[in-house]
């Protein structure tokens, strides 16, 4: 891999890059890896130009390969505008050029682990108010805030996000930019679930707030700023889940208030 990580380069792509070639190099380096039949090796612009002004390299970051017989093709170069800069595609090449499978092993998600020790905590917390507030394990706000959480926790798509193991964010290989939301009708990112979640949460607070505005007993003045605050929550959120779904199915033919 030649690549220019020092921030005076400006390469928005390398830093990405080197993690995802990191993440492959430190998998073939794993138990029962058969590490004499390939070599990973990275090249900083600032440490080495002589190997840049030897292969004539002027874009960065580039992958190459070099076999043991010295022919070098067109296929040795990993070609950027096929492929994307993540370390399951970088193996297939390196399968395809040395027929060496590499199984990549992600590192750690602490962000997982963070997550689960928020939610062991809040679930703690909880318990320990009904410890010493037994009436609200009947209360009906309660149930219902539970419910609507995991309602929308389920229709979000997390748990499908979770069992596909999908990306949290994918990163543009010819432009460096972080993409949250997944162009293909077939894929999701976990950042988009939070989107869909939040979009969701608000239409929910909506629909609440113009069930309280029918039934409330407070003043008219009021009752119609729920209701108007209601209405607005429902129609613009609503209108964003369509048109993020408009995104994802192109011909998608209904759509409100705006593409």
């Amino acid at each position: 891999m030649l690549t220019a990580l020092h921030e005076f380069n400006s390469c928005v792509m390398c830093k990405g890059a080197t993690e995802e070639f990191q993440i492959l190099a430190n998998s073939y380096q794993g138990p029962g890896a058969f590490t004499t039949k390939v070599f990973f090796a990275m090249v900083d612009y600032d440490e080495s130009p002589e190997v840049f002004e030897a292969l004539q390299v002027t874009s960065v970051p580039s992958f190459f390969h070099f076999s043991a017989q010295w022919k070098f093709t067109t296929d040795d170069i990993y070609n950027l505008r096929g492929r994307d800069i993540v370390a399951d595609q970088m193996a297939e090449w390196v399968a395809e050029r040395t027929h060496v499978s590499v199984r990549i092993r992600q590192p750690t998600n602490y962000h997982g682990l963070l997550k689960l020790g928020i939610l062991l905590a809040l679930t703690g917390g909880l318990g320990y108010f009904l410890k010493w507030n037994r009436k609200s394990i009947s209360c009906r706000i309660l149930c219902e805030v539970l419910t609507l959480c995991f309602v929308i926790v389920m229709t979000s798509g997390q748990m499908w996000t979770y069992i596909r193991g999908e990306p949290y964010v994918q990163r543009d290989p010819r432009t460096g930019h972080k993409h949250y939301i997944s162009k293909f009708s077939q894929a999701q990112f976990a950042a988009e679930t939070f989107i869909i979640s939040l979009f969701n949460m608000c239409v929910t607070l909506g629909m609440v707030l113009l069930d309280k505005a029918a039934t409330s007993t407070m003043n008219i003045i009021k009752r119609k700023m729920m209701c108007l605050a209601g209405m607005c929550l429902v129609a613009i959120f609503f209108s964003w889940l369509l048109s993020l779904f408009r995104f994802k199915v192109p011909d998608y033919p209904y759509r409100f208030l705006w593409d």
